[in-house]
């Protein structure tokens, strides 16, 4: 056994430091986030490891945005399981600023003034949906003359290229998903405002299609085709479901990660610990894995760093 050791910090201590020490202290969620990252670290240096990230779009509304950006760019993961939500927030904060506000906040008021508020996150209108449908229908258009149907991760990419000359595109995760050919998974892709804009310019042009059979198709030939294959998980919902159902075909994932604030006893997914993904196939017996408790946005910087 390994004793608990103290540890201090002070101003000249770096995150990189910090998390080594958590390593050492052995109690309670520091542990737990050590850990999360020896797991991330060992996924990286295995080259024939095929590596998801899944998340949530909520968190592309805060800083962590630059974070999955850098992921991408640094092609630190091989595939993005998401919802349409992501692509919202990537696109529209190209476009407009998103701005700092309060958990407190009067929600009447906020609304009178035509401001959504998305945690302690505020989203005016002309911010999200506005400039939304201004921006993306013309580009809908030209993707549509190309092609009438499409699969969402290349239609995903082809919105990348669309927005490669705009003056902030290097800071969107869809540029470099789309210039490192790194392909954006979206289960649910019409749950959001990218996909009611799709929806929108359907009403008067039916051929217009997505396939949702061949994303599947291609995400499930890269898993099983792999050696190994793990996940960061972040939060839960469909994108967690998603990358661990397809896994099953494979016996299991060879890592996985999830950073979760629900909890397990209500039989949700997004509680359920990676343990209980082992009972169903999905996470193998021999991997290694761990559920750390707490904010995506916090915790995630601490184990990639």
């Amino acid at each position: 056994m390994k004793s608990v050791k103290d540890y201090s910090v002070n101003e000249n201590t770096t995150i990189k430091e910090l998390v080594e020490k958590f390593g050492e202290a052995g109690g309670f969620s520091v542990k737990k986030i050590n850990t999360a990252k020896n797991i991330y670290k060992n996924m990286q240096n295995d080259k024939d490891c095929f590596k998801i990230l899944s998340h949530p779009a909520c968190i592309v509304s805060t800083g962590t945005r630059g974070i999955i950006k850098d992921m991408i760019k640094d092609k630190k993961i091989d595939a993005v399981m998401t919802t349409c939500g992501t692509l919202d927030h990537d696109l529209a904060r190209l476009w407009k600023d998103y701005y700092q506000g309060s958990f407190n906040m009067d929600d009447k008021e906020l609304h009178q003034q035509g401001i959504n508020r998305l945690g302690n996150v505020l989203v005016p209108n002309e911010c999200y949906g506005d400039v939304l449908e201004e921006k993306l229908q013309p580009i809908i258009k030209k993707l549509y003359s190309q092609k009438k149907v499409w699969n969402v991760h290349e239609l995903i990419w082809a919105f990348g290229e669309a927005i490669k000359d705009e003056k902030n595109a290097e800071d969107t995760i869809i540029y470099w998903a789309w210039k490192n050919k790194i392909p954006i998974y979206l289960p649910g892709p019409l749950d959001g405002a990218w996909g009611a804009q799709l929806w929108n310019f359907w009403q008067m042009n039916r051929d217009f299609n997505l396939n949702l059979f061949e994303d599947d198709q291609d995400f499930f030939i890269r898993v099983t085709d792999a050696k190994k294959v793990g996940a960061v998980m972040l939060g839960g919902g469909i994108s967690k479901h998603h990358v661990i159902w397809f896994n099953q075909f494979r016996n299991g994932m060879d890592y996985a990660i999830q950073i979760s604030t629900a909890v397990e006893y209500d039989g949700s997914l997004s509680g359920a610990q990676t343990r209980e993904a082992i009972s169903w196939g999905k996470i193998s017996e021999e991997a290694t894995h761990i559920t750390v408790e707490g904010d995506v946005t916090l915790i995630l910087p601490l184990i990639i760093v």
